[in-house]
């Protein structure tokens, strides 16, 4: 596997399952929330209440020189973004490279453990029409977006904050977007759930192939697994009403 500067391929567990001879995904992670001063990645964090339950101390995320790796990309972030940028893009060209030379099919997912509106910093349709892109977001206003063709967002629930929950849903009553719903159980035990479709989302992470208007169920992972806020469901209890 090649060398890259900020782009991990291949070390995400969830993602790897997704993996194949048609898909192989590269993940950008950086810090999320208040983990580097002067910047928060997560802009929606605090409303949405999902700090304590972050992802970002699952799997590898524990190893120390795993954060301070993810710590140094967001301080480039932070104190030069162009530069941080002219990486980025090195980065997708030469895994694309990598995939179509193994006609693989070169998946990227730029927010790992963080929430930038990538549609903001980089011409997706224009600059790598042939990559698919695709991102979890907290940011309800993106979904409400015309979005380039080869970038994917599913909105993220969390019942922490009822006025948060209450925009995710009205988001998907409008737009029609998939919603990623944290469990306390395995997503496979879900069969029914208030009449709504529910996909497992535990057996890929390849969310652009998913049907619209679904919920994608996802087990609590890393420090998640001990959720109280609201941010993690029980899973056979849920109450979510669509209005």
């Amino acid at each position: 596997m090649s060398n890259y500067n900020l782009l991990s391929v291949g070390n995400n567990a969830k993602t790897v399952k997704g993996d194949g001879s048609e898909y192989l995904t590269a993940i950008l992670y950086l810090a999320p929330a208040d983990n580097v001063e002067g910047v928060n990645l997560c802009p929606t964090a605090e409303l949405a209440g999902c700090k304590k339950a972050c992802l970002y101390t699952a799997g590898r995320g524990k190893m120390s020189n795993v954060q301070a790796g993810r710590i140094r990309k967001t301080i480039l972030w932070r104190d030069n973004r162009v530069a941080f940028l002219q990486q980025l893009r090195e980065d997708i060209a030469k895994f694309q490279r990598y995939c179509e030379k193994r006609d693989i099919q070169p998946v990227v997912r730029l927010n790992g453990t963080s929430d930038i509106m990538w549609e903001n910093h980089i011409d997706f349709e224009n600059e790598f029409p042939d990559v698919q892109f695709y991102d979890y977001t907290k940011i309800v206003k993106r979904v409400y977006k015309t979005l380039p063709k080869n970038y994917h967002l599913t909105l993220s629930y969390s019942e922490a904050n009822p006025r948060y929950a209450d925009e995710v849903l009205r988001a998907y009553n409008v737009t029609g977007c998939n919603i990623a719903v944290v469990f306390r159980h395995p997503a496979s035990e879900l069969v029914n759930w208030r009449g709504l479709p529910v996909l497992d989302g535990d057996k890929d992470d390849l969310r652009f192939l998913d049907a619209p208007r679904h919920i994608v169920a996802l087990y609590a992972k890393g420090e998640a697994k001990k959720d109280t806020t609201g941010f993690v469901l029980q899973g056979k209890h849920i109450n979510l009403e669509v209005a």
